[in-house]
């Protein structure tokens, strides 16, 4: 797609669809919209979109007016969300050239680069594989119109495209197929990856963390045919950072999970693909900050398995010895996902890294908990969960933080190693968290569970049933916003 910025009047825009932004109780006068708000035919209401052909003194050859919701609720994430809804709504009509008019209050940097992001997000498809693709032609050309605006706005699309084209490549990820994405091919595209935006990529495969001990990762790789790898992405400042901060992003990359031994039902199993999203929005938070450069060094861990029932698969009541030779007792080998997490984030404090985010499709509790809304966020640093929190905000990534108190420690006891991987019925988000947060201290963590957040099961007005790419844009903001 094209992304273009251009100042002119709105009259002056010529595009094939004009989009502009109508808000509830809020009555349009402009290009002759009014009549439509008095009839009833525009209301305001949030994804609404009403197409209007041949407005008089315009030179757009359509205006696309894009309900924007209450007024005192609008932000740049919103103005993405409604970007996003018009693209689509154009794109059903093969309209493959349109334009959006952010007016004064809508023509800060944030705002135009979540238009373009909008615009980029909502184009993307989830028909790789289809061989009679439905007749939706992709948008060609963008352009963000302004009445006038400085240099920082030009910087602004560039940085809507650069995100929003990781969170693309995000989404691609977590929908590839587990006969195509396996453990391996991930590390492949990784690697190729890192080698076109000028990031350093290490994969450490069996036989090295074999030798380091990582007893826990390698435990849950043991049923597969496939080998495991942990995916190491480095980006590193021209500049060394004042304060030594050094950033560790670790994603879950599970990329089939049958649940092992302690089998899922089949019902929905096909989903455990995106078992992997955590670490598909590490590999592309990467992308995005090899392109914006921050000021502090970032390194990505991404653990890589596939979990199966194979006849080595490891068994409940199986014991292993973890990187940071804490014992732990398997009890449900579908707890798998905090198990190779457990040693990336050992493995993450050996590389110096002072500051720890993961995220990971972790626990089906925290859907119960905050449904498929918010992120579940755990922290044990109230500095690094403000940030994030911070972070999430800024970005309309939304994310609750949960309990994380040490009297959830006596839901996770072992008779016969240190701790078990689970912790019983009860507060099993809570329990999972406790459970990393023994490798994570004492280096200041924040752990993600975006079992809910991170798949669509139906196509929202915005965007594409599928992955999401959550939580890339909070990880982005999180490391450039870093002073």
């Amino acid at each position: 797609m094209q992304i273009t910025l251009q100042r002119q009047p709105i009259e002056e825009v010529q595009t094939n669809a004009l989009i502009i932004l109508v808000f509830q109780k809020r009555r349009e006068d402009r290009l002759g919209l009014g009549e439509l708000f008095d009839a009833g035919e525009i209301s305001g209401k949030a994804f609404e979109t009403t197409l209007v052909h041949n407005v008089p003194g315009m030179r757009a050859r359509r205006v696309l007016a894009v309900g924007a919701g209450q007024p005192g609720k609008f932000n740049a994430a919103e103005l993405r969300k409604a970007v996003g809804a018009a693209i689509r709504h154009l794109k059903s009509k093969s309209i493959t050239d349109a334009a959006v008019w952010l007016d004064a209050a809508q023509t800060g940097a944030d705002d135009v680069a979540a238009a373009v992001e909008g615009a980029i997000l909502g184009d993307f498809e989830t028909d790789r594989y289809k061989t009679d693709k439905k007749d939706v032609k992709p948008m060609e050309r963008f352009t963000v119109a302004v009445a006038e605006g400085g240099p920082q706005l030009d910087a602004a699309v560039e940085r809507g495209r650069i995100v929003a084209e990781a969170q693309n490549f995000t989404r691609e990820l977590a929908n590839e197929p587990s006969n195509r994405l396996t453990p391996m091919a991930l590390a492949g595209d990784a690697r190729r990856m890192a080698e076109e935006f000028g990031l350093e990529c290490e994969v450490l495969d069996r036989d090295r963390m074999t030798q380091l001990g990582m007893g826990s990762l390698l435990g849950v790789a043991m049923g597969s045919a496939e080998p495991p790898a942990l995916i190491i992405l480095r980006y590193r400042p021209a500049t060394p950072h004042a304060a030594s901060v050094h950033l560790g992003l670790v994603g879950k990359g599970v990329t089939f999970d049958t649940g092992g031994i302690s089998i899922k039902p089949a019902d929905g199993m096909e989903k455990m693909k995106y078992d992997m999203s955590g670490g598909a929005a590490m590999i592309g938070a990467m992308r995005a900050l090899a392109q914006l450069k921050p000021a502090i060094p970032v390194t990505a861990l991404i653990p890589a398995v596939e979990n199966m029932p194979g006849s080595r698969a490891q068994r409940p009541g199986d014991i292993v010895t973890s990187l940071s030779g804490k014992t732990i007792e398997v009890i449900n080998t579908d707890a798998e996902g905090r198990l190779i997490l457990a040693d990336a984030i050992s493995y993450a404090q050996k590389l110096g890294c002072t500051h720890l985010v993961d995220a990971a499709t972790l626990t089906g509790a925290i859907v119960v908990a905050l449904g498929h809304i918010h992120v579940g966020l755990f922290a044990n640093d109230d500095a690094l969960r403000e940030r994030v929190l911070l972070a999430a905000r800024a970005e309309g990534e939304k994310m609750w933080h949960m309990p994380l108190e040490d009297d959830y420690k006596d839901y996770l006891k072992s008779v016969f190693a240190d701790l078990p991987n689970v912790g019983g019925r009860y507060g099993g988000a809570v329990t999972a968290a406790m459970f990393l947060k023994e490798f994570a201290d004492p280096t200041p963590w924040v752990h993600l569970d975006i079992a809910g957040t991170a798949w669509l099961d139906d196509s929202k007005p915005f965007l594409a049933k599928g992955p999401t790419g959550v939580p890339l844009r909070t990880m982005v903001r999180l490391a450039m916003d870093w002073q």
